[in-house]
């Protein structure tokens, strides 16, 4: 008999037992093994549940129960969750985690503890929520060499944006919706800031290439000051703007480059038809070309699903490693953002004549574009593609002001 332990019973922990106990037979069938849930880590009481006699308020009854073999582990945050993971890694447990930062944050150090320790520290259901991607990668695209991986990483913001796109709703007022449908939280700003999108990529990234990145070492962007004015120009050319999270190797491997920010991509790009509030990620190998995975990227069962599923592994590997890691990063691995090179969508106000002739005097090849109902002293361009730096040099040389600036991306 496997015993296993569940810290947090919130949104995915209570997803965790449902679905444990709910296929219980199957999921022992797959594993080969009897289990059973021992304990429930949670500060709050559930008398009403079926298995509350099996809740602790005592991380101890956790840490020091021998028959305790797996550890669940859906609190989310860094601490105390960090300190509670590390513990059952280093006393011989192995550890499934949802939580997306500890994972980014402290990932290189937890799985090291876990090969010191020969056990597992499983984290599927951090990227993409149900969707599975992180197996795929590191199995069903072994063969590969992962050149890169763009991804709609957040299902809260693709929400928002989808609603501005598709039904001409402000960003303010499609946020107060996404809040009232329960895909936003009251303080929404892990979402539309983006930093739950950057979580992810860091993720991705250490994954496909090897190397820890750190979320302070990614730059990331939100969409809160993307307007229907923006959304109005780039329709008129077939465009949409998405919030993309996006890792791409350099020339030779030593550097990568990791950003969050609002992109436009063409409506002909797989990216761009995923609407509301699904996720999808595009990896990039050099023998396959270009995969999708597509799916929900949250939800209390979708989630609930990829962290029984890691637990089943675990079960599976009890005396074998289930090989999910990478170094430690250092601080010059993620390549300055701004030597990437993109295309440039603005939007800007003053002498629309005046800033026609400096554009066209600074840049070449620039398309201009309208839109219905444009005040007289709006104007709007995309320029080609080039290092943002150099974009940036050459827009000193344009007169008025931005009031918008929003990569194009090629996907």
């Amino acid at each position: 008999m496997i015993k296993i332990a569940v810290m947090g019973h919130g949104v995915v922990g209570s997803g965790v037992v449902e679905v444990f106990y709910k296929n219980r037979e199957s999921i022992q069938q797959k594993a080969g093994h009897e289990m059973d849930i021992a304990h429930i880590l949670d500060l709050r009481e559930f008398p009403e549940t079926p298995y509350a006699d099996k809740f602790t308020k005592n991380f101890d009854d956790i840490l020091n129960d021998e028959t305790v073999k797996i550890v669940v582990e859906t609190m989310g945050g860094v601490h105390p969750a960090y300190d509670y993971v590390k513990a059952c890694l280093q006393n011989g447990k192995s550890v499934v985690t949802s939580n997306k930062e500890l994972v980014a944050t402290m990932g290189a150090e937890l799985i090291h503890i876990a090969k010191d320790k020969n056990v597992n520290f499983l984290f599927e259901a951090s990227v993409g929520g149900g969707i599975p991607i992180l197996r795929p990668i590191t199995q069903c695209l072994a063969a590969n060499e992962i050149t890169e991986i763009d991804g709609i990483l957040n299902g809260t913001t693709n929400y928002i944006l989808t609603q501005m796109i598709q039904n001409a709703v402000s960003f303010e007022d499609a946020l107060k919706t996404a809040q009232q449908l329960g895909y936003a939280e009251r303080d929404p700003s892990a979402d539309v800031d983006g930093h739950d999108a950057c979580r992810k990529i860091c993720i991705l990234s250490a994954l496909a290439f090897g190397k820890h990145v750190y979320p302070k070492q990614v730059y990331t962007e939100g969409i809160s000051k993307i307007t229907l004015a923006d959304v109005a120009y780039l329709e008129s050319i077939h465009h949409v703007i998405k919030l993309i999270g996006k890792t791409k190797k350099l020339e030779g491997g030593k550097h990568v480059f990791a950003t969050v920010y609002p992109a436009v991509i063409s409506s002909h790009c797989q990216l761009a038809s995923v609407d509301d509030v699904y996720n999808a990620v595009m990896v990039r190998g050099d023998a396959i070309g270009d995969v999708v995975f597509y799916g929900r990227g949250a939800g209390k069962l979708p989630t609930a699903s990829a962290v029984v599923a890691d637990v089943i592994d675990c079960a599976k590997h009890l005396e074998t490693r289930k090989l999910l890691c990478w170094a430690d990063g250092d601080d010059d691995y993620v390549a300055d953002y701004k030597t990437d090179t993109v295309g440039m969508y603005v939007r800007m106000n003053g002498n629309t004549d005046a800033i026609k002739a400096d554009v066209n005097g600074a840049f070449s090849g620039v398309k201009f574009l309208s839109r219905a109902d444009a005040p007289a002293d709006e104007i709007a361009f995309v320029t080609p593609a080039m290092p943002e730096k150099a974009f940036d040099e050459k827009m000193q040389a344009v007169g008025g002001e931005i009031q918008s600036k929003i990569r194009v991306l090629d996907l």
